[in-house]
């Protein structure tokens, strides 16, 4: 068995070739702010996907964008598709890529498939202001659900969580919320199978010192709350109370949080987004390491050691190879632009330098002094290789060629597994490092990556074999996949 792999019915992964190991890449500035080449301009939470399947990922940022063969980014302006924040999934399993408003009273459109979205009935939203929501498969349907954070209004009123379970033809019910009275203030909702039992489970970023939420799937619909026991709610400190009648550990002002495999072990870890006053008893930012299956999947905090300087506005991460190293680097947004004590604080890029090492890159790869953002999300955008940044309402190009790299798009079959895939964990073994990526919607604050997956390779020239666990724990291997490619990869049973 390979280290780091527990799929269920594993086979080894046969690797083409002889052994790999990957290198450092050069050093060098490789991102350009290419907005006004592109035509762009959009403030809003960033979400990616390519709704209209040409082949280059679209944008949804306040407004919909629609991507001209990597050159443009025009405005859809009759599309139909509404603003605010939004998460993509194709939750009617057409392959057409459908879009779910979650702020404001909440809304859902379906994506005709001729470049234009109809806006279907749906349930209004009790979370009022949400500022984050994922489409999960639930209950292993092959429908993909909902999760919706609820915030609050400020000393006045908490709003609920809320789950909705598709039923099919386009039809959504309540399945669940925050009962009255137990309500946290929401901003970032993620998700992932972090514990590779085939069923995905929501990680809820709350605010005001409240701690997290880890809610743990069962398979058929249900939840668990085990941030506590999991070691991924915060480090508690004492009790206060709070509006609606909560009272709770102080723990952190969590903004936005992302699953992923940060040490290339095969599990998939979990970052946890801390804006912080500077002020005793308050979280800093947390780089939480996942055990694996031998210490049950709990999280271990490698905060200490990882390098990340303190900002006190910190508020929504993204995560992505950035320079094709085989490592997941980190962009972190601030919302302050000036902090506590006339203190500067600006978004940051740090590299991955593996061994839960992260080294500042902002400067030297041109990313310094943004403005206050919530906005951070990554594309491969010209589908030259390499992954491109939205972020502080611009679009910067990522034009150095470094490493080699391996995308895969993946697709359910509309049955057994949604067709876009979510959920989905797909590793590729190189010497003794597993690279680890999942298909996520929501991650951060309301912002969403693209759905297919990039893996950096280094010097791996060679072909590779990945491994893919699909939602409901079906187990699929995938031989002789050359590098330098994009593979497009269905759903089959094994």
């Amino acid at each position: 068995m390979i280290p780091g792999n527990t799929f269920s019915g594993y086979v080894p992964v046969i690797l083409l070739g002889c052994c790999f190991t990957m290198s450092a890449v050069p050093v060098g500035a490789q991102f350009r702010d290419a907005s006004g080449d592109l035509g762009f301009s959009g403030g809003d939470k960033a979400a990616f996907a390519d709704y209209d399947n040409d082949g280059f990922v679209d944008l949804h940022a306040g407004r919909l964008f629609h991507n001209e063969g990597g050159r443009k980014f025009v405005p859809a302006q009759d599309s139909g598709a509404p603003g605010g924040g939004v998460v993509w999934g194709d939750f009617d399993n057409d392959g057409n890529i459908d879009l779910f408003q979650f702020t404001g009273s909440g809304s859902l459109h379906r994506n005709r498939g001729d470049g234009t979205f109809e806006a279907l009935e749906f349930p209004d939203l009790p979370t009022v202001n949400s500022r984050g929501a994922v489409w999960v498969d639930i209950n292993n349907d092959g429908l993909l659900d909902l999760y919706v954070g609820g915030y609050e209004i400020w000393q006045q009123e908490v709003h609920p969580d809320v789950i909705f379970l598709n039923r099919g033809g386009g039809r959504f019910e309540e399945h669940w919320r925050s009962k009255a009275g137990a309500c946290y203030s929401a901003r970032g909702v993620c998700a992932a199978d972090f514990n590779e039992d085939g069923s995905v489970d929501v990680y809820v970023s709350n605010y005001r010192l409240q701690p997290n939420f880890l809610w743990l799937n069962d398979g058929e619909g249900h939840y668990s709350n085990v941030a506590g026991k999991y070691g991924a709610a915060g480090n508690p400190a004492g009790v206060i109370n709070y509006t609606g009648g909560i009272n709770y550990p102080v723990s952190g002002h969590t903004i936005g949080s992302c699953f992923a495999d940060l040490d290339n072990d095969g599990f998939i870890d979990l970052f946890v987004g801390n804006f912080s006053h500077p002020r005793p008893g308050q979280d800093h930012p947390q780089f939480l390491r996942n055990r694996g299956p031998g210490a049950g999947y709990a999280f271990e905090d490698k905060s200490s050691g990882a390098g990340l300087a303190w900002q006190e506005s910190f508020a929504s991460p993204a995560f992505a190879d950035f320079d094709n190293d085989g490592d997941l680097d980190l962009f972190f947004t601030t919302v302050y632009g000036t902090g506590s004590g006339g203190i500067r604080n600006y978004p940051v890029l740090y590299s991955n330098e593996g061994g839960w090492k992260f080294v500042d890159r902002t400067g030297v790869e041109n990313l310094g002094k943004l403005a206050a953002t919530y906005q951070a999300a990554w594309a491969d955008i010209d589908n030259d290789g390499d992954l491109d940044l939205c972020t502080a309402g611009k679009l910067f190009i990522n034009d150095a060629e470094r490493g080699n790299w391996i995308r895969l798009s993946l697709s359910g079959d509309g049955k057994v597994v949604n067709r876009s895939a979510i959920g989905a964990i797909v590793k590729i073994k190189i010497g003794d490092q597993v690279l680890t990526r999942h298909v996520e919607s929501g991650m951060g604050e309301g912002n969403q990556n693209e759905v297919t997956l990039h893996f950096g390779l280094g010097d791996q020239a060679a072909k590779v074999s990945a491994d893919i666990l699909w939602p409901g724990a079906h187990v699929q291997h995938v031989k002789g996949l050359a590098p330098n490619r994009l593979h497009r990869i269905g759903f089959m049973r094994q």
